[in-house]
């Protein structure tokens, strides 16, 4: 069994009854992911992975810290023994590192997890930051319009997510290119 399908079957079974709405972003989250197989190759299966458990520190059984990031990274790493790489890809994804700071555990999450190589890491940016609530696909500034209206502009999660705006859109464009290229060399 690949990654990506016991990702999926974990993924559910934490989401899908608790946090029906979750595991329907959670899904497109990973549909998203494997349209980039033309421009991530062999690491596709490691990013639909990690795409199906980004937001699985939601799940109320593994609230630890309310940082869903790294409380989703610690189940991974201390409970079922996940890859490094998925861990990390979990504990960073969509610019963590500003939620963090947010809640004063930057110490904390660069202690235990590093950042995974950049273009899986924006990788899962990309398809977080593409995907609403409900697992359709749109564009990176209304989904960021969205987070802000569903959170309010003072909620700490919206303050992150402004924080990370650079980021995020940086990570977004540059998905987006090598996609292009990737058409345009298969034209």
């Amino acid at each position: 069994m690949g990654h990506a399908d016991w990702a999926h079957d974990l993924a559910k079974e934490l989401l899908e009854t608790t946090l029906p709405r979750r595991w329907a972003h959670t899904q497109g989250v990973a549909e998203r992911a494997a349209s980039l197989a033309p421009i991530l190759g062999g690491e596709t299966d490691t990013l639909i992975a990690a795409a199906l458990l980004h937001d699985i520190g939601y799940a109320p059984d593994l609230v630890d810290t309310g940082m869903h990031q790294l409380d989703g990274a610690r189940y991974l790493r201390d409970v079922v023994g996940a890859d490094d790489r998925l861990c990390r890809l979990v504990a960073y994804h969509s610019c963590a590192d500003n939620e963090a700071r947010q809640r004063d555990l930057l110490d904390v999450l660069t202690a235990e997890f590093r950042q995974e190589q950049p273009n899986l890491a924006q990788a899962l940016t990309y398809c977080d930051m593409t995907t609403d609530p409900d697992g359709r696909h749109l564009n990176v500034e209304d989904r960021l319009a969205e987070i802000h209206s569903r959170y309010g502009r003072d909620h700490l999660v919206s303050r992150s997510i402004t924080a990370a705006t650079p980021c995020i859109l940086a990570a977004v464009k540059s998905i987006n290119t090598a996609l292009e290229h990737s058409r345009a060399r298969s034209a």
